[in-house]
């Protein structure tokens, strides 16, 4: 996601005005850009968990959400084509409602989702930093101290002022993919030679819930790698002619990573069992282990640390620059609005983000916690977004823009919003996370409210610059 706050420079020299973002992203950019933010941690680390609620037909959740995040995406398509401007949902939620509050409460979501993104990112960072140096780390203190000294390290990058640039993304797009395609691959070579067991495809295992139940309950962990298409609307003032590429490019990207998905859990349950692919943090090396034995399972391990490394790089400077703009819109309170002197960077929103994480690790520290938790903020933002299309019908704009069929986001905001409920068989635990961070926001504003009220601020600044990306994976 790239870094909405200039923090180099403040107004153009020429007029005094902010300056506009350079236009450099074309389709194939754009589409480099969505596959990179949607691949990663949840397909590494959470495939294990699928297949623990549905036995053999682990591919099936990935499916099903993978259509959810296609409902939802036309939903997005509609709004950035017709708003194309560097915001996201809290831009949208604002023109659709004119609720402050309720547009801080998405923002703060959204950096909320950010946080356990990156949180989940470290744990698995962790379990395959242990994989690779052939370290017995277990799965108690060590590994969190290896994840909470790997969330420093990215703190210190976030302060040095490391933008996402679109060669870095590229870059690590390529490393991402590869060891996506690699198990693809070896599931391929499996197939051909006779050793994989692809009848374990069709052989759903979901203990005492129906097959439906059963799904429905792994959909909720699957929806965790589906997420970060929505950050593409981000880059709509740094794209070419963003109204006309936006529809193909999404959907494009998505219908491309969905069939990866699929075909990697596939490749997954083929070579290894559902009951020894949902044990540990790392099911996708156990695959490589099992498929090609040959193979050296240090580099597909770096690989798989690379690709969660970007996620929690990624989603730590999303949500630093989310509290930063808030802040400094007169939400948040203010000293989390400062900017380092020598390096230009929101240094004590870094350190508040950064502090978010370090507890998430030390005291929830689990995967499938932080993972889920993730999809269920986002998806409680999906909701708010079908709806908001729904409701900004009402206003026109000059331009020709994407218009999506009325009853896919009436779909959307149902899916999204049932995904999002208790009915669905998430952990409770799931909630206590999500109402934490939530009231630590709530809190957060009340007093900014309080001390605007006695110091005279009306504290009612411009939204877009509340907005910003969603969690990658």
């Amino acid at each position: 996601m790239a870094e909405r706050v200039d923090l180099g420079k403040d107004r153009d020299k020429d007029t005094g005005s902010e300056p506009s973002l350079k236009r450099v992203m074309g389709p194939g950019l754009l589409l480099l850009f969505i596959v990179g933010d949607i691949l990663g941690t949840g397909i590494y680390a959470l495939t294990g968990q699928v297949a623990a609620e549905v036995g053999g037909v682990v591919w099936l959740p990935f499916l099903v959400a993978f259509l959810v995040a296609l409902v939802t995406a036309f939903s997005y398509l509609e709004l950035v084509t017709k708003y194309p401007k560097a915001a996201g949902a809290a831009l949208y939620t604002h023109k659709a409602f004119g609720i402050h509050f309720v547009t801080f409460i998405v923002a703060f979501t959204v950096m909320s989702s950010g946080i356990t993104s990156a949180s989940t990112a470290a744990k698995a960072f962790a379990a395959n930093f242990a994989e690779a140096f052939d370290l017995d780390l277990g799965e108690g203190l060590a590994v969190t101290l290896v994840a909470l000294a790997f969330m420093a390290l990215v703190a210190i990058v976030n302060f040095r002022g490391v933008g996402e640039s679109v060669k870095t993304n590229v870059v690590l797009t390529v490393v991402e993919l590869t060891g996506l395609l690699i198990i693809i691959t070896i599931g391929l070579y499996a197939l051909g030679v006779g050793d994989g067991d692809f009848s374990r495809v069709t052989q759903a295992d979901t203990g005492d819930r129906s097959l439906l139940g059963g799904v429905i309950v792994a959909t909720t962990i699957a929806f965790f790698a589906m997420v970060g298409f929505e950050d593409s609307v981000n880059m709509a003032e740094e794209c070419k002619r963003p109204s006309a590429i936006f529809p193909k490019v999404l959907l494009f990207g998505l219908f491309a990573t969905g069939a990866i998905y699929v075909l990697v859990s596939i490749s997954a349950i083929a070579l290894v069992p559902a009951t020894d692919l949902q044990e540990g943090d790392t099911p996708l090396l156990k695959v490589v282990e099992a498929g090609a034995p040959g193979f050296p399972i240090g580099i597909f391990a770096f690989i798989t640390m690379m690709a969660v490394a970007n996620s929690a790089l990624i989603n730590m400077l999303m949500a630093s620059r989310l509290v930063y703009g808030m802040s400094r819109e007169g939400v948040l309170p203010s000293p989390l609005g400062r900017v380092h002197a020598s390096r230009r960077t929101p240094y004590i929103a870094i350190l508040f983000t950064t502090a978010l994480a370090f507890g998430l690790i030390t005291f929830v520290g689990e995967i499938p916690l932080l993972g889920p938790t993730t999809a269920l903020l986002l998806l409680f933002v999906f909701t708010v977004v079908n709806v908001t299309v729904l409701v900004l019908r009402r206003d026109t704009v000059e331009h020709k823009h994407f218009r999506t069929p009325t009853f896919l986001p009436v779909i959307g905001a149902l899916t999204c919003g049932f995904l999002a409920t208790p009915f669905t068989g998430r952990d409770n635990q799931q909630y206590v996370i999500a109402g934490v961070l939530l009231a630590i926001g709530v809190v957060l504003w009340a007093i900014t409210v309080f001390v605007n009220r006695q110091t005279g601020v009306t504290g009612e600044g411009d939204p877009a610059n509340l907005a910003g990306g969603g969690p990658v994976n």
